[in-house]
């Protein structure tokens, strides 16, 4: 059985500011719709957008190896579908926050984390 990664993001405050500014201009110009289902998340974006949002779920798979992603590509959109483990159901609010904001912001703590934070 493999060990689950730890609920905290590894970017440090800069880094963390640097992405969460970045993924807002890319919801801004390309994200067409978001939806929330419990710890799961659901964004659609424009299918011209595909090659920036494959490089944020890179981005995201290093920095917050704890979440969960997923990419289907349709002829009109690109759908990336974030999970959160049950041990971030705490955080999960200030945690996909940004994934759906076309503004950058940060959470009460430097990595975006509630009470898991490990920063």
């Amino acid at each position: 059985m493999t060990e689950a990664a730890p609920i905290a993001c590894s970017l440090d405050a800069t880094d963390l500011s640097e992405r969460l500014r970045w993924i807002a201009g890319l919801n801004t110009r390309a994200l067409k719709s978001s939806h929330r289902d419990d710890l799961t998340l659901t964004l659609d974006y424009d299918p011209n957008a595909l090659a920036d949002v494959r490089k944020m779920v890179a981005g995201e798979q290093t920095c917050c190896a704890f979440l969960r992603f997923d990419v289907a590509e349709q002829p009109d959109m690109v759908r990336v579908t974030i999970e959160a483990p049950e041990e971030a159901r705490g955080a999960a609010d200030t945690l996909f926050e940004p994934f759906a904001s076309r503004v950058a912001s940060i959470g009460p703590k430097p990595c975006g984390c509630v009470s898991e934070c490990g920063a």
